[in-house]
């Protein structure tokens, strides 16, 4: 009989890595990554099939899009998709919707379109988000050479696994960081006209793969976990959202997933639910909680995107960028996982947060968006998808 150590050896191994297969009578929750786009005539439709791939936080896919006419959409966000515990100002939605719009850009490009994006068309809503629209945009047929990233999309991961104790060499990211970035300056260029035009809001990524510093945030990175493990309503918000076993997986479609024959095991004869995940002194939680402090401790590299600002035009802007690190990594054969629990902005956080701006080398005013371990991980599968029609309106 399996114990609670061999159930906790899995949930340390693949904590989040997402079926292949569901039960019968459910949606296939990878469905969404299986040639997207194909047969679409529309190519709104075949770029949105491409965009709802984009990392997001908690994997929530919070994007509502409105088709207008025959070339326009509306971007929204799903405001019951929120995550109000530990993105209290939904800057990491927003971080989302950016990733999304550079998904949805890609895809444009390489189907013969131009994106003319419009961001915030209504205004900024600050310091909440509401039902106020992200984006309009608007397609345009012209011949426009396709970015070589749109052919990472499909193979892009946030990769939780444990990776290789190799280093990463700085040309490595120093080639990633110009992939990121350069199409980015300036950021109302190729995407479209935005109006009224704000302040360029110029981004830059850093990282460290040795020494004081790699060591400093690796620290930083787990007392940020333990951190956020230890502030009931952040932890419950994550709770919440876990999907354990197939049925589950299939049901959402979102949110953390647990799989493998032996979660099915744990859940079926009860050690494994949302309630003992819930209670910290649950030994099995406990020692699954403690199974993630290697993937920190043992990270073989951090980087970081920092913003000049943090508007909401801004965030978008980070999205984007963070969408082009991730698959700029994953072209360049490196696994990626947002580790940025110390830039959230709920006050029990807030003395690692000053830690990590430190840490980072952020500047007065600045606001570092992202953090990130990086290294050379196992190759996964694809992380649940809601598919298109969830997220179309009308």
């Amino acid at each position: 009989m399996a114990t609670r150590r061999h159930v906790l050896a899995l949930l340390a191994s693949t904590p989040f890595a997402a079926s292949s297969c569901a039960p019968a009578n459910l949606p296939d929750p990878v469905a969404a990554w299986r040639s997207p786009g194909a047969g679409e005539s529309d190519p709104r439709r075949f770029a949105l099939a491409h965009a709802i791939l984009a990392p997001n936080p908690h994997n929530r896919q919070p994007w509502l899009v409105d088709l207008v006419g025959d070339d326009e959409l509306v971007l929204s966000v799903d405001l019951e998709r929120l995550l109000p515990a530990t993105d209290p100002y939904s800057r990491q939605i927003v971080l989302g919707c950016g990733a999304f719009l550079e998904l949805f850009d890609l895809a444009c490009r390489a189907n013969n379109r131009r994106a003319e994006i419009t961001l915030w068309p209504e205004g900024e809503p600050v310091p909440h988000l509401d039902a106020r629209p992200v984006a309009r945009i608007r397609l345009v047929a012209e011949q426009i050479n396709k970015d070589a990233l749109f052919d990472q999309i499909l193979n892009r991961r946030t990769n939780r696994e444990p990776y290789e104790p190799r280093p990463v060499d700085d040309a490595v990211f120093a080639e990633i960081a110009r992939q990121t970035l350069s199409p980015l300056t300036p950021p109302t260029g190729e995407t479209g006209d935005v109006s009224p035009p704000p302040a360029p809001a110029p981004l830059r990524i850093e990282w460290t793969a040795s020494g004081d510093a790699l060591d400093a945030l690796r620290a930083l990175a787990w007392n940020g976990f333990d951190r956020e493990i230890r502030t009931p309503p952040a932890y419950q918000e994550s709770v919440d959202l876990m999907r354990i076993g197939r049925e589950e997986i299939a049901r959402h479609r979102d949110g953390l997933v647990l799989d493998g024959p032996m979660i099915e095991f744990a859940k079926a004869v009860g050690l494994l639910n949302h309630e003992t995940l819930a209670d910290l002194e649950n030994r099995v939680t406990r020692d699954g909680i403690e199974a993630f402090r290697p993937l920190a401790m043992k990270a073989p590299a951090f980087a970081w995107l920092t913003s000049r600002d943090n508007t909401r035009f801004t965030q978008v802007m980070s999205g984007r960028a963070y969408a082009r690190f991730n698959l700029a990594a994953t072209g360049a054969g490196l696994a990626m996982h947002p580790w940025s629990q110390t830039l959230q902005e709920y006050p029990e956080m807030a003395d690692l947060f000053s830690q990590a701006e430190l840490l980072t080398g952020a500047r007065a005013g600045e606001t570092v968006q992202m953090l990130v371990r990086a290294g050379y991980g196992p190759r996964i599968g694809p992380a649940p998808r809601r598919g298109l029609s969830e997220h179309l309106r009308g």
